[in-house]
């Protein structure tokens, strides 16, 4: 072999090597992230812990709420709520310093829990959309907090709020912004705020929207207060509905679908629906397994794994088959919290406990679990560029280093 070739080799395998130790690192833009599924693409994140728990990176206080976080171009945005005021957080994603802050009257309404918001903004380019309980709906500058526009639903389509007001994430869809208002959605130009469409007054659900194509259509997935209705995004006109109905209405946990299968589920039960032209057939339905209250599985390898049960009752890590319905096993011991997946891993974080599990049907397989956090965690964790953020109802959002580079003390 020449020396020329010699060195090209030594530097691929070089690069090879670095690229194979270095964890693809991915943001998180929105509720469930860039997929809208809650699986990451991130890979090679996950080092040992210490018997003390992963690295605590930083803390800070955000106000009560239960909405996650988003990660982009290394900025963080949140919401909580204070003295009856709202505030969207955008801060430092590695040191947790605070870049600014937008605040607004809303109030906290608590109502058999802390109250607050618990919509998580969505961040696309340098936009930041965000959506109040209330229905407060603004678009601000991602890099300085500046109101683009403003709107307040609420009063502008007289809506007839749900018990506990609104929840559900702005989905963008092209130059759309749909959200779970109304009795199946309203849409809002991206741009300038104009409202598009709107569905009637009507209560709808807690979920956020979520985006299909069956047989070359395009629809939204809106999981409103009494049904599933599926509508086209650009009119808002109904393509079909599936009635689901849940105690005081409480559709919550996000659709989820794959292929011509759609999944739904609330503490009335789970049932896979199969996509037709009108509305859809039950595959196979449930009535007392994987009752997602809050938060929505995830979907891997033909498995879907969440949290069953609900707040008045035990619940279970359960992990079920996605084609038949099948349990393949449960474990108990979790709360009411939220999970995640990233790499074959499910990361989970209920009563202030972040648990590493190994995705897998055969059998429950603990990797690691800390207490990072105390209070009421019900609000899912994320992962992006190696580090955790994890929040409670009171606002103590806390980040901790469970990767590679990326992921090291400032």
């Amino acid at each position: 072999m020449s020396p020329g070739r010699g060195a090209l080799r030594s530097a691929l395998v070089s690069c090879f090597l670095l690229g194979a130790a270095t964890a693809p690192a991915a943001d998180w833009p929105r509720w469930r992230g860039p997929d809208l599924n809650g699986v990451s693409a991130e890979t090679n994140w996950f080092r040992p812990w210490s018997t003390d728990g992963p690295r605590v990176l930083w803390r800070a206080s955000v106000g009560v709420g239960f909405a996650t976080v988003s990660v982009s171009q290394g900025r963080l945005y949140t919401l909580g709520n204070s003295n009856d005021v709202d505030t969207v957080f955008c801060l430092d994603a590695a040191t947790g310093r605070e870049r600014w802050r937008h605040s607004y009257p809303c109030a906290l309404d608590a109502r058999y829990y802390e109250g607050g918001p618990g919509a998580t903004p969505t961040v696309e380019g340098e936009a930041v959309y965000s959506l109040s309980k209330k229905g407060h709906l603004f678009r601000l500058d991602a890099a300085t907090g500046r109101s683009v526009w403003a709107r307040n639903l609420t009063n502008e389509l007289d809506l007839k709020l749900p018990e506990w007001s609104l929840a559900g994430s702005p989905l963008v869809e092209g130059d759309l912004l749909i959200l779970n208002a109304g009795g199946a959605g309203i849409a809002v130009d991206k741009h300038s705020g104009r409202i598009v469409w709107s569905s009637g007054p009507g209560p709808g659900g807690y979920a956020t929207p979520v985006p299909f194509e069956h047989e070359g259509r395009r629809a939204i997935a809106i999981f409103s207060a009494k049904a599933l209705v599926a509508v086209e995004p650009r009119s808002g006109r109904e393509w079909w509905r599936h009635p689901w109905e849940s105690g005081r209405d409480v559709n919550a946990a996000d659709p989820i679908i794959a292929g011509d299968k759609l999944f739904i589920s609330s503490a009335s039960g789970c049932v896979l629906l199969q996509l037709r032209d009108g509305p859809p057939t039950v595959v196979w339905a449930h009535t007392n397994l994987m009752q997602n209250y809050f938060n929505p599985s995830v979907l891997l390898d033909g498995h879907l794994y969440g949290i069953d049960g609900t707040t008045h009752r035990p619940t279970t890590l359960t992990c079920l088959d996605w084609a038949t319905g099948q349990r393949r096993w449960s474990e108990p011991g979790f709360g009411s919290g939220g999970l995640m997946a990233a790499d074959g891993r499910l990361i989970v974080f209920d009563k202030g406990e972040l648990s590493l599990v190994r995705a897998a049907p055969e059998a429950f397989h603990l990797l690691a679990r800390a207490q990072v956090l105390g209070g009421k965690c019900w609000t899912a964790p994320v992962l992006s560029h190696g580090r955790i953020y994890v929040r409670n109802a009171t606002g103590d959002l806390t980040c901790v280093a469970v990767g590679g580079g990326t992921a090291q003390t400032p």
